[in-house]
């Protein structure tokens, strides 16, 4: 599949410089971006709706909302993000670490930006079930399933690289 769909979908999305400055940001290992892992994402999420048979309409929901599901728009890594969550302690700290926030502040950002519908929202905000509420409808499990695939597959590589480099600073 190729990002003809997307585009067909979502290309204001793909085309707007907030959504390019994903780019920037480092997501799920060194050779991970942000913009990379929303774009698998959505080319996952196109694949599960087309296999279920949805609806164009909500083909595209599907497409819009995992294209968004992380725009959360900060880098997760930084030491400014590492200061704000040391601002709290206990239950708290755990509460607002990056994995429990960000699928609201994306589901926020996108509406703001793009005009997503509350159902699309909703499904960025729940697609980090279990550590968000669980996803209430086909579109938020879609996107949830999707990004867990992608998420895994890249986490996987990103360890097989810090494993090799690892290796070659022992051996080589």
């Amino acid at each position: 599949m190729g990002q003809n769909e997307i585009e067909r979908y979502a290309g204001a999305i793909l085309n707007d410089p907030r959504f390019q400055k994903l780019r920037s940001f480092e997501h799920h290992g060194p050779a991970n971006t942000v913009y990379d892992h929303s774009l698998a994402v959505a080319r996952a999420a196109y694949r599960i709706a087309c296999a279920l048979h949805l609806s164009e309409e909500e083909t595209a929901s599907v497409v819009r909302a995992a294209l968004l599901h992380d725009f959360f728009g900060y880098d997760w890594h930084s030491e400014r993000f590492r200061r704000f969550v040391r601002h709290y302690s206990g239950f708290r700290r755990l509460t607002h670490m990056h994995g429990f926030i960000h699928g609201h502040i994306a589901a926020a950002r996108a509406k703001r930006v793009f005009g997503l519908s509350d159902r699309e929202c909703d499904a960025i905000a729940r697609h980090m079930f279990p550590l968000a509420p669980i996803p209430r409808s086909r579109i938020a499990w879609i996107v949830t399933l999707a990004d867990k695939a992608v998420a895994s597959r890249e986490v996987t590589l990103a360890a097989g690289d810090y494993i090799a480099l690892a290796y070659h600073r022992v051996f080589a």
